[in-house]
């Protein structure tokens, strides 16, 4: 029997001989066609620098399925770029390229009967939207992700993307020269790779080595670094080993290991994103998996890494001080892992994880041993109240009190929030609410990283909340909530906050409230009515016609 199982349409029957002629034009030989034929789905662009490097990470991929002795069909997968996008209409597409994304592989996975596949991306979208089509084909599947940005340098200090995002906020406050903006703009960036912070790109390549879906070490590596390349033809091999034995990504991806992945997120401090991102992930391969989960993990799941952003460090740091591994096999003698999940080597995670150290290494304070966590819970909290009832998800790292009762700013889109902080008419202990912003109202749900990060320059990122029903960018920390569901645009209760409404945070309780009298707000439900789309053709239409709310996970099948 030939190891194309999927594709013996090629090999079998009458089929035969039409399509075998439009292969041999690709090269084939007749031994060939008893070959595995292995998808190779490249995410490279000069779009945006989490996608320059990723060619070289196809071709020793494709080079490595040749060596196993398979055959390497490349195809590929759109991006948008989230910092480049960022305060921008651009920004709309953001959410919606990982359902873009998703629909391109399953399209040419399925379409093309492909008997496995090699997903390699880099910008924060990449990753979900090619897990989310690994489990739908479920087909034998591995992600490479396309590695790290290294940190900019501007007089002695590290820099990320999101140095040049805060640094708005400090010059327009007065608190930053002409020539500190100007450097760090022209510094944050001095390299291929995705963001370097443990942002959303970060996030969700760490959580597949939890997964069991990416090999260890690898989310961590900086792209322009040889072990990057090493390890995408690495990958490779191993994906041609798990289409001989025929494991499929829904034998990997379990409620367990999503349970896994969910853990390392919060031990790492990792995004925001990750909770409307595994919902997604969790809907494609079938598994329940609610937006309650998240809280349950939280509550007993320290988060033990000093990370970008709310922490000191970036993922090249990480990677010197034993990378994701290091931080789960402290997880795991915690008991705070599940130890038999299987994972794409065919190896458990135990089983992977025998030889890492039970210790982080002295001298370093990336990684912490788990009695001297950074905080004793995880960071991302599920919120509800009258404002979110069916749960939103509040970032309460780097804060020293996570809670906030204040007056209502109200914002009906992003720019006019901005241009008031920007015009210091936004006061300490103010609550910004920016609003029709949701998967169906924005539509796609952009990300707040500008209004964030102006505050945080500005001096205000304690002291000031902000809720809304778009999301935020991992790169965001603060008094913050996203995700809010009812979006405004279904006539959730956060379109009914009125310009100086108390509005009350507070992530002890896990309390999310606008605090107006029951009849007050039925009152003003009953007089509301829904804006018209703002899109009524082209795929932002399609995307508001069809997403779920964010609660879960803003899916669109």
């Amino acid at each position: 029997m030939p190891y194309n199982r999927r594709s013996r349409h090629v090999t079998e029957g009458v089929a035969r001989s039409p399509n075998r002629s439009m292969y041999y034009a690709m090269g084939y030989r007749e031994a060939d066609f008893d070959k595995p034929m292995i998808g190779v789905a490249n995410a490279h662009s000069t779009i945006t620098p989490c996608n320059a490097g990723l060619q070289k990470l196809a071709d020793a991929a494709v080079a490595a399925v040749r060596d196993a002795g398979a055959n390497p069909q490349v195809f590929g997968t759109p991006t948008i770029s989230d910092g480049m996008s960022m305060g921008t209409e651009g920004m709309k597409f953001s959410l919606i390229s990982r359902e873009v994304i998703a629909d391109s592989i399953e399209t040419c996975v399925n379409g093309q009967w492909m008997d496995g596949v090699v997903v390699i991306g880099g910008c924060d979208k990449n990753m979900p939207g090619g897990m989310i089509a690994l489990a739908r084909t479920n087909v034998p599947g591995i992600y490479v992700y396309g590695g790290t940005i290294r940190p900019g340098h501007w007089k002695g200090k590290d820099l990320t993307i999101v140095s040049a995002f805060e640094a708005v906020g400090e010059f327009t406050a007065g608190r930053m020269s002409r020539e500190d903006f100007d450097g760090i703009e022209k510094n944050a960036c001095p390299s291929s790779g995705s963001c370097g912070g443990m942002y959303t790109a970060n996030t969700m390549s760490s959580s597949f080595e939890a997964l069991g879906m990416s090999l260890l070490y690898s989310s961590t590596m900086a792209n322009p670094d040889d072990e990057k390349t090493d390890s995408a033809a690495e990958s490779a091999r191993v994906l041609v080993e798990a289409v001989e034995r025929d494991l499929k990504p829904r034998d990997i991806i379990t409620r367990e290991s999503i349970e896994n992945a969910v853990a390392l997120i919060m031990a790492t401090g990792g995004s925001t994103n990750a909770v409307l991102h595994y919902l997604a992930i969790a809907h494609a391969a079938e598994v329940e998996w609610t937006i309650d989960d998240f809280e349950r993990v939280r509550r007993r799941v320290p988060v033990i890494c000093n990370l970008k952003p709310s922490g000191e460090y970036v993922a090249t740091d990480l990677h010197r001080a034993g990378g994701i591994p290091q931080v789960m096999k402290l997880l795991l003698d915690a008991g705070l892992l599940h130890g038999g999940c299987m994972t794409i080597t065919g190896r458990t995670l135990a089983e992977e994880l025998a030889n890492v150290p039970s210790t982080p290494p002295a001298g370093q304070d990336v990684i912490r041993p788990l009695d001297r966590a950074l905080y004793a819970e995880g960071h991302l909290a599920i919120l509800k109240g009258n404002l979110s009832p069916e749960g939103c998800v509040a970032k309460i790292s780097g804060l020293k009190n996570p809670v906030i009762t204040g007056p209502a700013r109200v914002f009906d889109d992003e720019a006019s929030a901005m241009d008031t902080i920007l015009a210091n008419r936004i006061n300490a202990g103010d609550v910004l609410v920016l609003r029709y912003l949701g998967p169906r109202g924005g539509p796609g749900m952009p990300e707040m990283l500008a209004p964030t990060a102006a505050l945080i320059g500005k001096g205000l990122g304690e002291s000031v909340g902000l809720i809304t029903d778009g999301r935020f960018s991992g790169g965001t920390w603060g008094m913050v909530v996203g995700h809010v569901t009812p979006e405004a645009f279904e006539g959730g209760t956060i379109a009914l906050v009125e310009e100086g409404d108390s509005i009350t945070i507070d992530a002890h309780r896990l309390l999310i409230q606008l605090n107006v009298a029951d009849d007050e707000i039925a009152r003003r439900r009953a007089a509301w009515t829904p804006p018209a789309p703002r899109y009524t053709r082209g795929v932002l239409a399609k995307f508001a016609a069809l997403a779920k709310p964010a609660s879960e996970g803003a899916v669109t099948d």
